[in-house]
């Protein structure tokens, strides 16, 4: 990879970067808040709590939604199986509709580095794609750098879509079972470290069982 080349995926991938980041630090805590208050207003309404987090986090790749907060406090006003699925759901829409964006953005990015690096994202898609789907699951940001990202390099949809839900799956039901044991906010924070944890053996049993699949070189045009 020329330079050029070198400049022109890192300035694609900052824009990306600052395009999902800039909405959390501009308006992240005042959404914090309101997202929370709201949550707890609904925790008698099951229908409203449930919409409202599916609803919130079917929007996380545009909005700064504390999914987080949003799937503990679910799974503490729902339970944990209606939490999970409420968050589940949330989650599968907000992954659809980053590879979507990738997808319908690919032209823009092949404008950008050139269509030999339109090449390259999708073979280093086919090697790892799988595995940074699961890995970054649980880490606001990269989460929906990594669905966008998915989409632009032409991950196979049915692929993405069972990797998603699966990923989705696990970390929505850590969140919604330990929401539903301590009914408290801040009980997401061991949530994220087990749903960390979880990326991490799920890692390392695809690398251990399931080597990732090589794709043919890609040839510098």
């Amino acid at each position: 990879m020329t330079p050029a080349r070198t400049w022109l995926w890192t300035a694609l991938i900052l824009l990306l970067l600052t395009l999902i980041l800039l909405p959390f630090l501009a308006v992240g805590a005042p959404m914090e808040a309101w997202m929370e208050a709201v949550m707890r207003r609904v925790q008698d309404r099951p229908l409203a709590a449930f919409l409202m987090v599916a609803g919130s986090l079917g929007s996380d790749v545009l909005l700064p939604v504390p999914s987080s907060i949003v799937s503990t406090l679910g799974g503490a006003a729902l339970g944990a199986a209606i939490g999970t699925l409420a968050s589940w759901l949330g989650m599968m829409t907000s992954c659809l509709l980053g590879y979507w964006l990738g997808r319908s953005g690919r032209p823009l990015g092949q404008r950008l580095v050139g269509t030999a690096e339109m090449k390259r994202l999708e073979h280093l898609e086919t090697r790892i794609g799988d595995w940074a789907i699961v890995a970054v699951r649980a880490v606001p940001v990269l989460a929906e750098a990594s669905t966008i990202l998915a989409g632009m390099g032409r991950m196979r949809p049915a692929r993405f879509i069972w990797l998603s839900a699966l990923a989705n799956l696990g970390v929505s039901a850590v969140y919604a079972l330990i929401g539903s044991l301590s009914g408290r906010a801040d009980a997401f924070l061991p949530a994220f470290g087990i749903s960390l944890l979880l990326a991490g053996l799920a890692i390392w049993i695809g690398k251990r069982f399931f080597p990732p699949r090589l794709g043919p070189p890609v040839q510098n045009g």
